[in-house]
């Protein structure tokens, strides 16, 4: 197993670029830790204003929480327990849980986003897959889908931010607002409450 740390302080700005899948976790330290059993290298540097992380097949990354991280993976993206801003691209599945903010994300797959709150006011999510979406502050959105289904506009609270979510697959809202059908069709798609 190959490792290389670097240190980065309590908040700094994380590039990781994955040739396969990687997985990125925040932790309480200052350092950014990035592992791999891969023969196809591993890089760690410090980039101007920036920490660059490059692994050249799968591998595992630790950051500080509130660190702000751009992924970019070959194929699946697991991302855990940060408490900056996280923007996300995967060519396969895309997982984010426990994630402070959430920029922009993307993913050839299925997309999971379980997230506190949106970092942009107008905002566009894409998966190749189906696409679950939750974010727990969401209570001023409009929000406007185009999944398998078709093509479905719904509002939460004044609808403030715009939020587009375009899936392959199925997209699933996920939220305890009150979600209310907009014009022309007055449709709605798949809604679900979260779990305790």
């Amino acid at each position: 197993m190959t490792q290389r740390s670097i240190l980065a302080g309590t908040t700094p700005n994380v590039v990781i670029k994955a040739g396969a899948s990687v997985s990125v976790k925040g932790y309480h330290d200052d350092r950014v830790l990035a592992e791999t059993e891969d023969r196809w290298g591993l890089i760690v540097e410090r980039k101007g204003e920036y920490i660059k992380v490059q692994l050249g097949s799968n591998g595992e990354v630790s950051v500080p929480r509130s660190s702000n991280v751009k992924i970019y993976a070959g194929k699946s993206i697991d991302a855990q327990g940060l408490k900056g801003q996280i923007n996300a691209y995967a060519g396969l599945h895309l997982i984010i849980r426990d994630v402070h903010c959430l920029g922009h994300a993307s993913a050839g797959g299925k997309m999971d986003v379980d997230c506190q709150t949106i970092c942009e006011e107008a905002i566009t999510f894409t998966a190749g897959g189906d696409l679950r979406f939750q974010v727990e502050s969401l209570t001023n959105a409009h929000i406007r889908v185009n999944d398998l289904g078709g093509y479905w506009e719904g509002r939460i609270g004044d609808g403030l931010i715009s939020i587009t979510l375009k899936a392959g697959g199925d997209v699933t809202l996920v939220t305890d607002q009150e979600v209310l059908a907009l014009p022309p069709n007055y449709i709605l798609g798949k809604i679900e409450k979260p779990s305790e």
